[in-house]
């Protein structure tokens, strides 16, 4: 045999293998299954690389089984919790407590962990970042029993390097302090001496997702697997939920795009003991260390609005995240209102949006005019042509980089906090959100959002039109690779 034969039958051989391993998995939409066997055939060899490291989302067997004994002992705590409130005289049907057109809505977001909407919450919406970050300050220097906190990325800047002097204040003084950080977002964090500093000051640490071993990393699960969530807690009554992370408006990793743009929302109320055990949940996974050692549930407000927490990520049901997003959206009657970084949807949000528009609510979008990835900016842009068609309005930010994800439905529900619109954080990321039922609470993000428009320019469908060719088929080829990317 000569070798272009022998070179033609292997490449048609791997081709074979990998595409019959793409088909006879029934995860993968069918737009993922396709971008990933036109990689396969046009660069076998490279796109078989790629495809065994990142084309399945796989944690292993080991973690798979410890995410699911976790989940039970969760759902086991949340059982308790519900009786314990029925003890306690809490309203027996909080749902009565939702308006009807939303208690779909709440049903499904309930579906995703099996929390349900509990009642008696209160929401504050900080100014800015920075005044975020110093009430999140004030309220650990107040703590008197513990704080947990879970960031995707912590620098050791100004903002990063005051946590952690806060955290350690309070273990120096008998708080339980938990910190928890993301293995590769937080790379560099974790090999400063303010890590070592934390930890012999008594603050008890934790990896998520940890890639110091990579190779075993690889042949164990997909390693680019991200905890993205954005939790802190102090004294399981208080929770601040929002896109921030433990680092500066600056954000000296890509301080060319900067100021990162951030929201930020202060939670009492039991949503705050939903966003603990959900905080458990991971730590848990990380440490081995038992539910026992966290606060009771949090104390009502009177007449606080109804919330719960829905925290997406590999270990729950595929496709919630977006299809929680839809039924948010079609459940609009007259407007809806989204602001995200990076938005990469899949056919059913980009749907959703397209008809409500089509049906005349008012959808308006609000992104970063730059964006850190430009990958991800080219394939955002490939569907404005569509929705502006439709009707919805398209805004650009252009001071800075854009980093708050919001999502408010006529005037009345917001849903926050750190998953994006795109296809990471619908099925590679743990993401933290709070879906909330409250005219004042989202009157203030809905007033939020349109200071981003103030702070930036429409894009109008005359201008996307007139885009060169050029510009179209990049986009393009760049949306239509969106699925391996």
């Amino acid at each position: 045999m000569s070798l272009i034969s022998l070179s033609f039958a292997l490449h048609l051989l791997l081709v074979l293998a990998l595409g019959a391993r793409i088909l006879l998995r029934d995860d993968p939409t069918p737009d993922t299954r396709l971008a990933w066997i036109v990689v396969i055939v046009l660069l076998p060899y490279l796109g078989a690389v790629l495809y065994l490291l990142l084309g399945e989302v796989r944690l292993g067997r080991r973690a798979t089984g410890q995410y699911r004994r976790v989940r039970d002992v969760v759902r086991e705590q949340l059982a308790d919790d519900r009786a314990a409130a029925r003890v306690m005289g809490a309203p027996a049907n909080v749902e009565a407590l939702i308006a009807p057109p939303w208690r779909g809505v709440f049903r499904y977001g309930e579906s995703v962990n099996g929390f349900a909407p509990v009642a008696g919450n209160q929401g504050q919406l900080m100014a800015d970042g920075e005044t975020a970050r110093a009430r999140m300050l004030a309220d650990m220097d107040a703590a008197r029993e513990q704080i947990n906190v879970l960031y995707y990325i912590w620098l050791d800047d100004d903002t990063g390097s005051a946590v952690a002097q806060a955290l350690m204040r309070a273990a120096r003084r008998g708080v339980r302090c938990r910190a928890m950080v993301d293995g590769l977002g937080s790379r560099a964090f974790l090999r400063s001496p303010l890590w070592r500093e934390m930890r012999e000051a008594g603050v008890r640490l934790g990896v998520a997702l940890p890639i110091d071993r990579p190779l075993r990393v690889m042949l164990q699960r997909r390693i680019d697997l991200r905890n993205h969530r954005k939790i802190t807690l102090i004294d399981g009554h208080t929770t601040y939920v929002g896109s921030q992370n433990c680092a500066d408006a600056a954000f000296r990793i890509k301080a060319k795009f900067a100021p990162w743009v951030d929201i930020m929302l202060r939670l009492q109320g039991p949503v705050v003991t939903q966003m603990q055990l959900l905080f458990a949940s991971d730590w848990m996974q990380a440490t081995g260390e038992g539910l026992d050692a966290f606060t009771t549930p949090a104390p009502a407000w009177p007449g606080g609005f109804p919330a719960l927490v829905v925290g997406e990520g590999p270990t729950e049901r595929r496709r919630s995240t977006p299809q929680l997003v839809s039924t948010l959206i079609a459940g609009a009657r007259q407007c809806v209102t989204l602001s995200t970084p990076y938005f990469v949807p899949d056919a059913t949000v980009l749907e959703a949006l397209c008809a409500a528009a089509w049906r005349g609510v008012r959808v308006t979008l609000i992104f970063p005019r730059r964006n850190d990835s430009w990958i991800v900016a080219g394939a955002s842009r490939s569907h404005y042509l569509r929705l502006l068609t439709a009707g919805a309005e398209i805004h650009e930010y252009h001071g800075g980089l854009l980093h708050a994800k919001t999502l408010t439905v006529d005037d009345e529900l917001s849903f926050m906090g750190s998953t994006n619109l795109d296809l990471r954080s619908f099925d590679l990321n743990f993401e933290n959100n709070v879906l909330l039922q409250d005219a004042a609470t989202t009157g203030a993000v809905t007033a939020r959002q349109r200071a981003y428009m103030a702070h930036g320019a429409p894009v109008t469908l005359e201008q996307v039109r007139a885009w060169p060719w050029p510009r179209r088929m990049w986009n393009n080829i760049l949306a239509t690779l969106g699925p391996v990317l």
